[in-house]
């Protein structure tokens, strides 16, 4: 373990070649942006996307106007005053080569039109292939940075499995038998371009230091692509709610990084109003606090971009709205340090399984959501996981799980195991492949079809429309729960009814949800389904199964609202439980831009904990402050006065 410093700055520096570059920098002024920001960590610029060196370099090229070692003098800044900094090299762009190699370039099409089209058309950067000599230009950039520097850690760009068409690609494919019209072959090539240049990058870097970090970043944590994360020392989720993310991402990504071994991770937003390179926007500090609280209640570090001037000041209004974040994570840290997640569940991510973000990413973000505001506590997990750790596992909506993984979700429903199924997940040439106590008929020919409820809901037991497929099965020895009723007719330009779809036929009832021990089957895609729309009643359909399947046994339970969030820790060398809860009221903002500005506290928040034995105290972190406590049945119950954006509860 590394353990990385958990108040980091990613300070952007992309500055095109006519800008003047580090005339105003001071080092009093650089240092006092950092002591006002209460910053641990701070990732620095060698080489931006523009293509330019930010110190003398013998085998790039300085930025133009750039006069000093503007690097150097930054690394020595950090240095005097006890601040760490990993080197950041933009890795899969530079515009400068760019320009003169065109033969870099990836070219993204078979089509060479396209690829003329892509450079000419639109300003933006262009990627470049790891297969062309460039690769040994960005190897010979970072030995260049460490013989000079020996920084602690190294923080490559824009690097990811990269399909590319052209010349050197096309050829070395042709040499290895590859079919480029076949999508299959194209990945695999791609993914040998990505080992190449990650062997190599991580080959200089280690030449110098066995130390030293190492970040790829590619802006998404594949999740199951363990060939890909394991070139990392740790990992650092790009996570900005204003730049189309949304706050419920962060919690997402956490929850399976936080399950892989030796992996510690800092959660990545940034102080802009929108997004990455944004001069003059700016957060209200309430988003920044939450943010900061998010990730450490999650599990990670946190790491805050901002963006340089290219005069090389500081823009102090950033390192004191900073400041007001990374000052209570600092007083947060003594219950942050060592401190590992408890789950409840475990939701095999259905981009695991399928190997594809776009194949499986509703299906993890319905389920996300649901689990958020449901106020359970759970990991992401991929196939290799160990299921026995948890109480319950919910499949994803989508099919292909393999014959070695049923027979490890068979095991583990043998010995005691909770499952949640829905949609496709269970279903294999034409049969369950997990015994939920009925036999699969089909994919229902209707769609909308509608659901009908055998528990309370909030709306009561009536016909709720259910846009997503549905799927037929006989029960044989499970319990029936909750029964279907198809339209009249689907919705068709010769057959429409009114103004969307076809009302319920009431003499088409069939069942819909089976319960069997602790396995539960829910006859439709329900999570990309709440992805998609939010509709209440397929949370509601699952809050119930779930509820039904684990009883009274999780870890934790609060009152708190659907927006708020909770997570558990334990610091086990301390021996102490840390319940986090946190709440902040979101507003969208122009078109698409969620915000938080204004502090809605909520007050006399009840919360039960399970624990062993009674615990000697609980108190509220940092205040050190005491509050009375119940221990019955296992399980510690204590109200919380005030929670207002975050707050903990340490249970010793």
């Amino acid at each position: 373990m590394n353990n990385i410093r958990k108040r980091q700055i990613h300070l952007d520096f992309h500055t095109n070649g006519t800008l003047p570059v580090g005339n105003n920098f001071s080092k009093e002024q650089f240092q006092a942006a950092l002591k006002a920001g209460h910053v641990n960590s701070i990732t620095l610029f060698s080489k931006c996307h523009h293509g330019y060196s930010y110190h003398p370099t013998e085998v790039n090229e300085m930025h133009p106007t750039l006069k000093f070692d503007l690097l150097g003098a930054q690394l020595e800044a950090c240095r005097e005053i006890g601040v760490n900094a990993p080197v950041y090299i933009s890795a899969g762009l530079d515009e400068k080569e760019a320009e003169k190699h065109h033969e870099y370039l990836v070219k993204w099409s078979p089509n060479e039109e396209d690829n003329i089209n892509n450079w000419e058309n639109g300003v933006h950067f262009h990627h470049l292939c790891f297969n062309t000599p460039y690769l040994d230009l960005l190897v010979a950039q970072i030995e260049e940075v460490m013989q000079k520097y020996n920084p602690c850690g190294i923080f490559l760009d824009i690097v990811s499995p990269h399909i590319c068409y052209c010349d050197r690609c096309k050829s070395d494919m042709q040499k290895l038998g590859l079919d480029i019209n076949n999508p299959e072959d194209m990945q695999k090539h791609a993914m040998i371009v990505f080992e190449k240049y990650s062997k190599a990058t991580n080959a200089a870097i280690r030449k110098y230091s066995k130390t030293a970090t190492i970040f790829h970043n590619a802006g998404h944590i594949a999740k199951g692509k363990h060939d890909i994360i394991d070139y990392n020392t740790h990992l650092e989720l790009e996570s900005l709610p204003t730049g189309g993310w949304g706050y419920d991402h962060f919690p997402l990504s956490a929850a399976y990084v936080r399950t892989l071994e030796n992996k510690e991770f800092l959660g990545m937003t940034g102080k802009f109003h929108h997004s990455w390179g944004e001069f003059g926007g700016f957060k209200h500090p309430n988003a920044l606090i939450y943010e900061t609280s998010l990730s450490v209640a999650n599990g990670g570090g946190c790491s805050i971009g901002d963006q340089m001037h290219p005069l090389g000041e500081m823009n102090m209004a950033t390192y004191n709205l900073i400041g007001k974040a990374y000052g209570l994570i600092e007083q947060k840290e003594p219950w942050l340090n060592g401190a590992e997640n408890i789950a409840d569940i475990a939701v095999l991510s259905a981009e695991a399984l399928t190997g594809s973000r776009d194949a499986g990413e509703l299906s993890d973000v319905g389920a996300n959501r649901m689990l958020l505001e449901e106020k359970y506590i759970y990991n992401f997990i991929d196939t290799d996981a160990d299921f026995s750790n948890y109480k319950m596992l919910i499949l994803p909506d989508t099919d292909g799980i393999p014959d070695e993984l049923i027979k490890k979700i068979n095991d583990y429903i043998a010995h005691g195991g909770k499952v949640i199924a829905s949609g496709k997940s269970i279903i294999k040439d034409g049969k369950f492949i997990i015994d939920c106590g009925a036999d699969y008929i089909g994919e229902n020919e209707f769609n909308p079809a509608y659901f009908v409820p055998e528990f309370e809901t909030v709306d009561g037991k009536t016909q709720y429309v259910m846009k997503a497929k549905s799927y037929l099965f006989k029960p044989v020895d499970c319990k029936v729960i909750g029964t279907g009723e198809n339209p009249y007719f689907n919705r068709t330009r010769e057959h429409f009814c009114s103004h969307a779809h076809a009302p319920n036929n009431p003499e088409s009832a069939f069942p819909a949800i089976a319960v069997k021990g602790g396995v539960a089957y829910i006859g439709w895609d329900i999570f990309k389904a709440y992805a998609e729309q939010g509709h209440l009643i397929f949370k509601e359909i699952f809050a119930h199964t779930a509820k039904m399947l684990l009883g009274g046994n999780v870890s934790v339970s609060v009152n708190m609202p659907d927006r708020a969030i909770v997570t558990l820790t334990r610091q086990n060398e301390l021996n102490r439980k840390i319940l986090h809860l946190l709440f902040a009221h979101t507003t969208v903002r122009g078109r698409n831009t969620e915000v938080i500005e204004d502090t809605v506290p909520l007050y006399n928040v009840e919360c039960s904990v399970a624990c062993e034995k009674a615990p000697k105290s609980v108190t509220l972190e940092p205040q050190g402050k005491n509050i009375p406590f119940e221990f019955n049945g296992g399980a510690v119950s204590f109200t919380v006065p005030e929670v207002n954006i975050h707050q903990m509860v340490c249970i010793a």
